[in-house]
């Protein structure tokens, strides 16, 4: 076997190893983790999501009839057999559950639920699940080894805790947006949620952490995310910067300050990347725009010169113009060529027919049982052993009840009963969002 793998090329080695049509028959990471989310809008939805990706049995409890309010944003008011895109890309793999948990017969489901559950998300405004009965500290009671996730805007403690936050003011509080624009103009918010996935990705780490210590300890803990706080620590360099130099990073447009070449430039079709980092791939650049004496400038010849202000101001200029006589295709080509970094600013369209993407299982094609053919950004990270995977799409306003209460807790048809009548527990309502796609004959 070591013969055969020595033998082999690297990249179809790795190929082989990763293949997507294999991952179905390889193990989850996370089989027989069970999370409990009771989540709203993005950043928590998020958070579960991810987990979910890699085998864990993800249950979204909402309340019954709406659901989720997040089933109700629908980007310029379009829906997709009656569900929103922006509720269906961070809710995969999930079983739907509609339970009232501000009722004690909810908050007492709720209690049965948690002692055969590992972790629980939420992310209510702080002291919310609390306010019901249901916080941390009365769930660990219940299950001490429960692992609390509190994502919030801005933490459970602080004099900010209750105000309340979204993407673009996530991006203003934690200084990202400081960075991120024209010199002389407004900043800019980015086109997606950055913050609430970025939130989610810590998050996450502070789960899986949580769960190697209970691994160690036995013990379960609470975990406090602030949504603008998880965008701080992406700020690499520009504390060191002011306290050193006494100068905000400032905003820059499309050019990187800290290395030069490193940008977005206007072609002939559309917008395209260029960095040139070492010496070597400057060199190469050089030589693409036929202007190979550029390389031996004093302003240009190492890489401390091109990073100075003026130098990188006029090399951008002399690299938009240069651009701008080409098009993104004649780019790619020439950084294949001579070995600096190009890439086309891709659209959705792009990645869709890219095929590349698709047999990474970055763009992942699949059969929902219930909305038939569908796509979507597949799970990021790549695991060869335990990969991730798509196993289904989001479900209507308590979908999975009867998992939940007959499978699961064991309720007999006349409590399930009672209960709806109560309006404890229930379905979705009849509206664009929370219900089934029209024609649903009731399978699945």
């Amino acid at each position: 076997m070591v013969g055969t793998m020595e033998n082999q090329n690297y990249f179809d080695w790795t190929e082989g190893l990763f293949c997507k049509s294999d991952i179905f028959g390889k193990p989850e990471a996370l089989k027989g983790v069970r999370v409990l989310e009771l989540c709203t809008r993005v950043f928590g939805p998020i958070t579960a999501d991810l987990l979910g990706d890699f085998g864990a049995e993800v249950i979204k409890i909402e309340l019954p009839g709406v659901g989720d309010l997040m089933r109700y944003v629908a980007p310029r008011g379009f829906f997709w057999q009656n569900m929103s895109p922006a509720f269906a890309h961070m809710n995969h793999n999930k079983y739907h559950v509609g339970i009232d948990i501000r009722k004690p017969e909810g908050g007492e489901l709720l209690r049965r639920l948690v002692r055969r559950s590992d972790i629980l998300v939420e992310n209510f405004r702080p002291g919310t699940m609390d306010k019901w009965g249901v916080g941390y500290r009365e769930l660990k009671e219940v299950n001490p080894a429960l692992i609390y996730q509190a994502n919030s805007g801005f933490g459970q403690w602080s004099s900010q805790r209750d105000r309340p936050s979204y993407d673009a003011t996530s991006q203003a509080m934690s200084g990202f947006s400081a960075t991120t624009g024209f010199a002389g103009r407004a900043p800019l918010k980015t086109g997606v949620w950055i913050g609430d996935c970025t939130g989610a990705l810590f998050a996450v780490l502070g789960i899986l952490s949580a769960l190697y210590y209970r691994r160690k300890t036995g013990k379960g803990q609470i975990i406090d995310v602030s949504q603008g706080e998880s965008l701080v620590r992406c700020l690499d360099w520009t504390w060191l910067y002011l306290t050193s130099c006494g100068k905000e990073r400032g905003l820059h447009g499309n050019r990187d300050i800290a290395v030069s070449p490193s940008a977005v430039f206007r072609c002939k079709d559309g917008f395209i990347a260029v960095a040139a980092i070492n010496d070597l791939q400057f060199k190469g650049l050089c030589a693409a725009i036929n202007r190979p004496e550029m390389a031996r400038e004093m302003r240009f010849a190492t890489f401390e010169s091109r990073v100075g202000e003026e130098n990188a101001k006029a090399l951008h200029g002399i690299l938009s113009s240069w651009a701008l006589s080409n098009t993104m295709d004649e780019i790619e080509k020439l950084a294949e060529v001579h070995g600096f970094a190009a890439h086309r600013v891709s659209t959705s369209q792009d990645h869709y027919h890219d095929e590349h993407l698709k047999r990474r299982g970055t763009v992942w094609n699949f059969e929902d049982p219930l909305y038939g053919d569908a796509v979507e950004y597949g799970p990021g990270p790549k695991l060869s052993a335990s990969p991730g995977r798509m196993r289904w799409m989001a479900k209507p306003v308590g979908f999975h009840n009867d998992y939940v209460f007959t499978d699961l807790l064991g309720l007999s048809a006349e409590k399930i009963r009672e209960l709806e009548e109560k309006k404890v527990i229930g379905r979705w309502d009849d509206r664009v969002g929370a219900k089934p796609p029209d024609g649903w004959n009731g399978g699945c």
